[in-house]
């Protein structure tokens, strides 16, 4: 009887552990409205904007200003890295990461380009 209590016990930790971890490690998507307000980790989708400053390599990060496509906001993004390989070729960008100061601060950049497939059937 004692044993079953502690399978049970034992087995209640390890489903309530492996859900807070799950919980912790999803990140939310949000409009850029939402990113400039988050103090914890969201993904934020946009594309390119083309009237701010050219994306460029700043104190070791690369910093460029994502456009929300349907509203037309802005938001200025420094990514914790290197120029992604195929960043100009960007259809899209998602943002992983926090505001602070102003700026969204990105640890990972997902870049979503069209597919040669895409190509062909246009």
């Amino acid at each position: 009887m004692k044993r079953k209590v502690w399978l049970i016990i034992l087995l209640l930790a390890f489903v309530g552990y492996a859900g807070w971890s799950f919980a912790d490690s999803v990140t939310p998507y949000v409009g850029i409205s939402e990113a400039k307000a988050a103090t914890s980790s969201v993904q934020v989708k946009g594309l390119l904007a083309a009237e701010a400053p050219a994306p460029h390599m700043e104190d070791g990060s690369f910093v460029f200003t994502l456009q929300d496509e349907e509203t037309g906001e802005t938001l200025p993004v420094r990514y914790h890295g290197t120029k992604p390989d195929q960043f100009d070729e960007a259809h899209h960008i998602v943002a992983i990461g926090k505001a602070k100061d102003g700026v969204f601060e990105a640890d990972k950049l997902l870049i979503k380009c069209p597919s040669k497939y895409e190509q062909q059937k246009q």
